[in-house]
């Protein structure tokens, strides 16, 4: 995806990365952030872009599972 937005125009590739860093500290400030979605996991939208952050939380660690497309494969990662 990072390839893809590079082509789309001059920043938008690191726009992404900030973005989906920024969700997933996030997500390490405020485990219960997203919300409860499929197999067990919590799902947490990025703002500006299509994608998703699903994530499950065990005690105190969130594990990042996909950074999922909202449109495109659902559940691929599941």
């Amino acid at each position: 995806m990072i390839e893809f937005y590079n082509t789309q125009a001059a920043g938008l590739a690191q726009d992404f990365i900030d973005e989906v860093d920024s969700t997933v500290q996030r997500i390490a400030d405020f485990p219960r952030a997203g919300a409860a979605y499929h197999h067990g996991t919590r799902r947490l939208l990025l703002r500006r872009f299509p994608f998703a952050v699903v994530y499950r939380t065990k005690a105190d660690v969130a594990e990042v599972v996909a950074i999922a497309h909202q449109r495109r494969r659902p559940d691929y990662w599941a």
